[in-house]
C-alpha cells in the first residue's frame, strides 16, 4: 500500500529517524563519578583535567567538556530530569579546575576567589604549673646551670 502511497513514506522516515535516536540514546556508554575521576564507558577522565564544563540542554543532558589537551567530549545522559540535574551537580562540584558554564568554579559557587578556606585554630589554654616566684626561681637555676655547668658550688669529696 505505500508503494501507491507516497505520503506513507514520510511517515515511515520519521519513525525511522526516531528509531535510530532512541537506539543512540540507549547505546551511550555509562556515566560514573569517583572522587579521583570521572570514568564514561572505559574512558577515566581525572577532575584536575577537566577545563571547562558547558551544559547545551538539560533532556537529555548533554553537557560538553574540554580537557586540558583541549580534546573536546560530549556527554550524552538520557534520563529523567531529577537525575540529570543531580548528575549535573555532581559534575560541576567535582570539577574543581574547570569554567563552568564560562564562569569560575569559585565564582560560580560562591567562594571567596583570592584564598581557599582557612581552618581555624583553637588555640589551647595554658596553665600556670609554678607560682610566679617559684618560676623566677627555676629561672635563675637555670642561667646559673647554663654558665656555670653545675648547680653545687663546693665540691664533693666523692668527686676527688
Amino acid at each position: 500500500m505505500s508503494f501507491v502511497w507516497p505520503l506513507a513514506w514520510i511517515a515511515t522516515g520519521l519513525f525511522s529517524i526516531s528509531a535510530a535516536l532512541v537506539l543512540y540514546l540507549a547505546l551511550r556508554p555509562a556515566v560514573e563519578i569517583y572522587d579521583s575521576h570521572l570514568k564514561i564507558g572505559q574512558a577515566a577522565i581525572p577532575w584536575k583535567h577537566i577545563r571547562r564544563l558547558d551544559r547545551s540542554s538539560n533532556v537529555p543532558l548533554m553537557v560538553r567538556l574540554t580537557l586540558s589537551d583541549k580534546t573536546r567530549i560530549l556527554m550524552v545522559y538520557p534520563s529523567d530530569p531529577q537525575s540529570s540535574n543531580s548528575l549535573l551537580r555532581q559534575l560541576r562540584r567535582h570539577a574543581r579546575e574547570a569554567l563552568i558554564d564560562g564562569v569560575p568554579y569559585r565564582q560560580f559557587w560562591g567562594e571567596p576567589a583570592h584564598a581557599a578556606p582557612a581552618r581555624k585554630t583553637v588555640q589551647t589554654p595554658r596553665y600556670p604549673l609554678l607560682l610566679p616566684d617559684d618560676e623566677a626561681e627555676v629561672e635563675r637555676m637555670f642561667q646559673r646551670l647554663k654558665s656555670v655547668g653545675h648547680f653545687d658550688q663546693k665540691t664533693s669529696p666523692e668527686d676527688k
